[in-house]
């Protein structure tokens, strides 16, 4: 490793701080973000993402650049130019046909280019499909510095495994997997995320075998969940109670605990489709990670139609029947609202002529309106609804008298499986 190790993260968001905070523990580090708003609120020691609290935050943040150690956060191009290890942190989407969206990548790629010195080295935490790395970043790393690859500059990979929401689980206590693009690279890579990962390292034989570990990870619990959820539609029909299933296999020792449920977030929605794409570049179909994605991305469209058939068994008139979404975030006790599919039931509810009221006091009311162009409340209204669907486990949910916000025979359809209150209908 360098004598000298001064890192900028780039990508300040709820991958990118939990990792600039611990490096910020013993390292120079620069937080480099091009959105102004966050960096505002990070230097005053605010995280509105809520995966640092602020206090411990404000134990790192540093106001110079220069400063030995700690953490500075920048908009500023110039100020990264002194590190040696850029960590790129950026989100990889999808587009609206679920195409893999490398935009926030390249751009980040070429911002790092701009400062790029003889002897750095760029790590990218980013989910990718396996090559993407060395045949797509690197080129943008050697065309605008001017800088030849492996000779002049060099890569890593280190796929982030960040759980938004989990203080359990959090990023040093998550076992990292590095790699590098020559050997002594992979183990300066390694020995930088040994140096503040408790939990460890395992040091990958290649950047592509890193990444396509990282793609498989999801792809698996992707296909995983939609295994359950069609369990869940075919219990449905034969008038078993699903969770009471899971339960009953759940007491054999290599039973594997998935639940039903919508499948959103910036990984599990979206990774398989990252491998899907690379698969069929190559010519092959990749018919397992789509059927699961299929299955998945239905699920939205069926507890909208399961909601429907029972307020019309409960006599209702569907047109204009006032219903009440527990949540829009994609998991619960979490802000994050990236890719939540609780959006899709949303707009099925309301293809049916429905009124649906959204309460999540979690979620950010100016970004799920910019992001979905969904208004939700932060309070619940003081009225009375046909029918209260618990999208999102939140923990304050879970004590809410929701039988007291019915309309007579109202109906409560539980989509997490968690209400202890009689409910009408669940996964």
């Amino acid at each position: 490793m360098k004598e000298t190790i001064k890192i900028a993260i780039i990508g300040l968001g709820y991958v990118g701080l939990p990792l600039a905070r611990l490096f910020a523990t013993k390292y120079s580090v620069i937080g480099f973000d091009i959105n102004e708003e966050r960096v505002a609120e990070l230097k005053k020691g605010v995280d509105t993402t809520l995966e640092i609290e602020n206090e411990i935050l404000q134990q790192v943040l540093v106001k110079s650049s220069t400063s030995e150690n700690g953490l500075f956060c920048t908009t500023e191009i110039e100020e990264i130019s002194s590190c040696n290890y850029f960590i790129v942190t950026v989100p990889t989407p999808v587009d609206i046909n679920n195409k893999p969206n490398l935009t926030p990548l390249l751009k980040a790629s070429e911002t790092v280019a701009k400062v790029l010195k003889k002897n750095d080295i760029v790590i990218f935490e980013s989910t990718v499909y396996p090559g993407a790395t060395e045949e797509v970043c690197v080129p943008i790393l050697e065309e605008l510095s001017g800088l030849t690859f492996n000779k002049d500059f060099f890569v890593g990979y280190s796929p982030e495994r960040i759980n938004p929401g989990d203080k359990e689980h959090t990023v040093e206590k998550i076992l990292k997997v590095t790699s590098g693009s020559t050997v002594e690279i992979g183990e300066s890579v390694n020995n930088l995320y040994a140096s503040v990962i408790s939990a460890g390292t395992h040091l990958a034989p290649s950047i592509k075998v890193a990444e396509a570990a990282k793609v498989i990870e999801n792809s698996q619990r992707d296909i995983n969940i939609a295994f359950v959820n069609e369990l869940a539609k075919i219990f449905n029909l034969l008038d078993i109670n699903t969770q009471d299933v899971l339960e009953a296999a759940g007491t054999k020792w290599n039973f594997l605990p998935f639940k039903p449920g919508l499948v959103g977030g910036h990984c599990i929605g979206v990774d398989p489709y990252y491998l899907a794409q690379k698969a069929q570049e190559v010519g092959y179909n990749p018919e397992i990670i789509l059927a699961g994605r299929r299955m998945n991305d239905s699920m939205g469209s069926y507890v909208a139609a399961e909601v429907v058939k029972l307020l019309i068994k409960r006599n209702f008139q569907v047109n204009e029947s006032k219903i009440l979404l527990l949540g829009i975030t994609f998991k619960e006790n979490c802000p994050d609202v990236r890719n939540t599919r609780v959006v899709d039931v949303i707009q099925n509810l309301e293809d049916f002529g429905t009124e649906v009221t959204v309460f999540d006091s979690w979620a950010n009311a100016s970004e799920v309106k910019k992001e979905y162009g969904i208004d939700i409340v932060t309070e619940i209204p003081a009225k009375k609804y046909d029918a209260v669907v618990l999208t999102v486990a939140h923990k304050e949910f879970l004590a809410l008298n929701l039988t007291s916000l019915l309309n007579k025979n109202g109906v409560i359809y539980d989509v997490k499986g968690v209400l202890d209150c009689e409910v009408h209908g669940k996964l």
